[in-house]
């Protein structure tokens, strides 16, 4: 099933490559850059986070834990530093091959950052699985640095931040803590401020224009799986994987890119709970994935959008390398 056509302005298919052009890398003296990658349980906030710092959306967020399955690299220009934020799958006790593969990129990523940032909500209480996390990254990386983030203000109380703050502080035996709200936007400059102050001297990694490091086709599968999440319960968003097909300039329709994707699921039932009553969530799935990808790519879409069934594919090695875990 795909979606109706819409009118929108054409955008030139031969847009110049920034990377290809002539860029000054050339830094001031006391230059900082470096790498910050935001660690925590699965859904507290990483992701709405660093889209806050780059100040545009390459994260896709959920109400459903474990939605980042791949660390995603955001750069963040500033005047004096340029740090590169890596959002990672949020670390947990794995229940499929999966899981397991993506605490491996975790701990793996751990070891190529200059700042670690443990994220903790301002609205749950630090528990085991917090403390667990903790022990995982001092064990893989004992010498760097880790500030703790609380994260949501705008969900508690100033009583309740304030207590979280001083248990965070404890709990990182008086290492510094920030508090943040990525969706009222507080603090993220002080945030970075903190960072930037752990980053070595060095000279930027990046063009200024570049807002981060993933592929097209892995952005578009990924605003796809963040429309198909959209709604879902906990039954069936593990379930869902996005594989972009094809993409090209339609023959038929001016001015229009043909996206053909499939999403796969596990099991064959799973495929009434996309398409639901009267196909009707279904079809807000493709139309919220369509507008998604006009924004990413500035120019008409026209989207073919399928549903495969990849029998039990979080625990077949096969099917996670086909899928690219």
């Amino acid at each position: 099933m795909s979606s109706d056509s819409f009118d929108f302005p054409d955008i030139p298919e031969d847009l110049p490559d920034a990377a290809a052009a002539p860029v000054d890398f050339s830094t001031p003296d006391g230059f900082r850059s470096g790498f910050v990658s935001f660690v925590g349980r699965p859904n507290t906030g990483k992701s709405t986070l660093t889209n806050a710092l780059v100040g545009e959306k390459i994260a896709i967020t959920a109400d459903q834990p474990e939605t980042t399955r791949h660390p995603i690299r955001g750069i963040v220009h500033r005047r004096d530093s340029q740090v590169i934020v890596v959002d990672t799958p949020g670390l947990h006790r794995p229940r499929t091959l999966l899981g397991e593969r993506l605490n491996e990129v975790v701990k793996e990523t751990y070891a190529d950052v200059d700042v670690i940032g443990l994220c903790i909500p301002a609205d749950e209480k630090i528990g085991p699985g917090d403390r667990w996390i903790l022990d995982a990254v001092r064990a893989s990386a004992p010498k760097t640095p880790v500030i703790g983030i609380v994260t949501k203000l705008d969900k508690t109380s100033k009583d309740q931040v304030g207590a979280q703050l001083m248990e965070l502080h404890d709990l990182l035996d008086g290492g510094e803590v920030i508090p943040v709200s990525a969706k009222e936007q507080v603090q993220l400059d002080v945030l970075l401020d903190v960072i930037t102050e752990q980053l070595p001297e060095g000279p930027k990694f990046y063009p200024d224009d570049h807002i981060t490091d993933d592929d097209r086709d892995t952005r578009m599968s990924e605003l796809i799986r963040e429309a198909a999440l959209s709604g879902l319960h906990d039954e069936l968003p593990h379930s869902v994987a996005v594989q972009i097909d094809e993409v090209f300039p339609s023959e038929e329709r001016e001015g229009v890119l043909e996206i053909h994707a499939v999403i796969f699921l596990e099991r064959e039932g799973q495929k009434r709970i996309l398409r639901g009553k009267d196909n009707r969530r279904w079809g807000r799935i493709i139309h919220n994935s369509r507008k998604s990808l006009i924004d990413l790519l500035g120019q008409n879409v026209f989207l073919d959008l399928r549903m495969k069934v990849a029998k039990n594919w979080q625990s077949d090695p096969k099917q996670l390398g086909k899928l690219g875990f």
